[in-house]
């Protein structure tokens, strides 16, 4: 029972990460029917960003507390990203919106592969340290037993899942309740038509290119924090897996993309957790990634819309 509280634990920091990065797949799916395959590489950008604007304060603020220079750096790398974000959509998705499908696939891609290349440049192609803001040490939840340990959860696990949860809330009420939340769902429906009623649909996209940009800031630093490194090749796997998890739970449906990423993160801990005992030993938790792609396979198979669907007036 620890084993599988545990595991528990883990899926739902790990899928409160996957939640946060598919919810920028999922607004621009919503809005422009276009997959944006550079978004994992952004969470890339943000957490070095963090990093470098860490150290900068460091060397220049030596006094500085660590949350405070951890509140700077974060503010200073979701700004990066929503201008990155946004230089993203105006370059390589804006003449491509009547093309065909094909062509912003492959230019998202691309625009992958130039971000990889240029953060290796930058940073190094070796994997930094990102410094421990918050208490690493484990907190026990359960008694345990001589032979199975507790399960354990730390401070950074508790923040990363708050923190998630609070953002996530955020945006569904901005969607559901603002002037803004209005017109993302009107040019949505149809841009045409949201134009006749005032609203300019290259604004809204803009801005939901540079929410997405925030969110994928925000991730790329619980991710960092959790793991302790950052490197320039650490977007592109979380990116295939909250792509994975916006599939899942519908593609373009904002709450679909919540629900996923928390399943997908679940999943994936119960099948690290399990597969060594399951398989005798045959496979270990270093195969968990693989659960990602069946959990895409099984999906697209046997409900290509995903558990909750697409539902167009939720679509932001």
């Amino acid at each position: 029972m620890d084993t599988l509280i545990q595991q528990l634990i883990n899926g739902v920091m790990l899928g409160s990460i996957y939640a946060l990065i598919a919810l920028g797949y999922t607004m621009v799916y919503g809005i422009l029917r276009i997959i944006n395959f550079a978004h994992g590489d952004i969470l890339m950008v943000g957490a070095l960003t963090t990093l470098s604007a860490i150290n900068a304060l460091n060397s220049t603020f030596p006094h500085m507390p660590l949350l405070l220079q951890l509140g700077v750096a974060l503010a200073v790398s979701m700004a990066v990203c929503a201008l990155l974000a946004m230089a993203v959509e105006r370059f390589a998705y804006r003449r491509l919106r009547n093309a065909p499908r094909l062509a912003p696939l492959i230019s998202g891609i691309g625009v992958s592969v130039l971000l990889q290349t240029v953060a290796m440049i930058i940073w190094t192609r070796n994997p930094l340290m990102f410094p421990q803001i918050l208490p690493m040490d484990p907190i026990a939840i359960t008694s345990g037993s001589e032979m199975h340990p507790p399960a354990i959860v730390t401070v950074t696990g508790i923040v990363t899942v708050a923190l998630a949860l609070a953002v996530m809330t955020g945006l569904w009420l901005l969607v559901e309740y603002t002037r803004l939340g209005r017109g993302m769902r009107a040019v949505a429906e149809n841009p045409r038509v949201a134009t006749l009623m005032g609203v300019n649909p290259n604004a809204i996209i803009t801005l939901t290119f540079a929410i997405g940009g925030t969110f994928a800031a925000l991730a790329g630093v619980m991710m960092a924090s959790n793991y302790g490194n950052a490197s320039f090749s650490m977007g592109f796997l979380p990116g295939i897996k909250a792509f994975t998890a916006a599939v899942l739970g519908g593609i373009g449906n904002i709450r679909g993309a919540m629900i996923g990423g928390i399943l997908l993160g679940i999943i994936e801990a119960l099948g690290a957790g399990y597969l060594g005992e399951l398989t005798h030993g045959v496979f270990g938790s270093n195969y968990q990634d693989v659960f990602a792609f069946i959990v895409l396979i099984l999906v697209l198979v046997f409900r290509p819309a995903g558990l909750l669907g697409e539902r167009v007036a939720n679509r932001a």
